[in-house]
């Protein structure tokens, strides 16, 4: 990892930041499958529960996840990589005691070309790494989406609301297989007597996220424009709200969701609660490069929401979490890193 002129790589700094988060919790001498493991929340996992004593086996087929995001934890001899494509049977070779389902393509840009793909990973894969957690009698986490909610009628949108989905839309095949897998989920708890937990992610961003082609979300993709001085593209007028969530808010809001005690069966949204506009954050991306770039308006994907803004009073009581990192020290961090790289 590169150093900044602190001798503190950013890594190490938001890694740090992580077990903070979880000082009341143990996975030490648990050993840890997770799907998707090389992608980019799940390689930030990865090394966090390294960091805390676990044993950790990440699978990933590299549809979207890269080798690169954890290369550097090859040498610990508590890390395994095994390349594999969780719609398929897998046999872990030891036990597992949690079973953390993240594998999946997530970016916009991928709905209209990987449809297929995304529908196996969070069905068929639900399905496989559920039967993995039940001969293991293991924890399973699965990180739904704030995609379930659709085009939501309730701000901040609590987990009790039910969606407004389109399944014959584009975003139709991202939508719709995280409610099967959730379904999924809470058929294996009520059936099998299986520990699952639910998360529901809204927008995260952070080191480690892809700019490029059909992977590239909305802040690499501002950033890769902004620092090579080309138009910011914007879809629609730049009205539309999201969340943003820093990485080390979001995996410290799992893992203390997959860790904690007689959580069984809960549903929890992970998030940031404060709202920005498009045009705002393309704004602030602007002005921290220093940026030359203009911005470019373009048709407003089918489907795409709105606003989307999580209601997080359950995460706050059940998990005693909350996100303590803002936006702006979130960019902040993001450019030191693509500074120094």
């Amino acid at each position: 990892m590169s150093e900044n002129k602190m001798g503190i790589s950013p890594d190490i700094q938001d890694i740090k930041r992580i077990l903070l988060g979880l000082q009341d919790i143990s996975y030490e001498e648990q050993t840890v499958l997770i799907t998707g493991g090389s992608g980019f929340l799940g390689s930030w996992m990865c090394e966090a529960l390294l960091q805390m004593g676990a044993e950790v086996i990440c699978l990933d087929n590299y549809a979207s996840g890269r080798e690169v995001n954890t290369d550097h934890l090859l040498s610990n001899p508590l890390f395994s990589r095994v390349e594999h494509d969780i719609s398929r049977p897998y046999v872990p070779r030891k036990k597992v005691d949690l079973v953390c389902h993240l594998a999946s393509r997530a970016s916009p840009l991928e709905f209209e070309h990987f449809p297929i793909q995304i529908l196996k990973s969070n069905t068929l894969g639900t399905m496989q790494a559920l039967g993995i957690a039940k001969k293991n009698n293991a924890r399973f986490l699965f990180t739904s989406t704030s995609e379930i909610y659709g085009e939501a009628a309730i701000f901040p949108t609590p987990e009790s609301y039910r969606g407004n989905v389109n399944t014959l839309g584009i975003r139709g095949c991202y939508d719709e297989a995280k409610r099967a897998g959730e379904a999924y989920c809470m058929a294996y708890h009520r059936q099998h007597g299986l520990d699952v937990r639910i998360a529901r992610i809204f927008n995260t961003y952070g080191p480690r996220m892809r700019s490029d082609g059909h992977y590239g979300r909305v802040i690499p993709r501002f950033f890769d424009q902004a620092l090579n001085n080309k138009d910011i593209t914007i879809f629609g007028d730049g009205k539309q709200t999201r969340s943003f969530c820093y990485v080390t808010d979001q995996i410290t809001g799992l893992l203390r969701l997959a860790g904690l005690p007689k959580l069984s069966g809960e549903v929890i949204n992970i998030g940031n609660p404060v709202e920005y506009t498009i045009l705002e954050l393309a704004e602030m991306i602007i002005e921290l490069t220093k940026s030359g770039s203009s911005l470019s308006f373009h048709p407003m994907p089918p489907d795409d929401p709105t606003r989307r803004i999580p209601d997080i009073t359950k995460a706050r009581k059940i998990l005693g979490w909350e996100p303590g990192v803002e936006l702006i020290e979130g960019l902040e961090n993001i450019f030191q890193t693509l500074s120094i790289s």
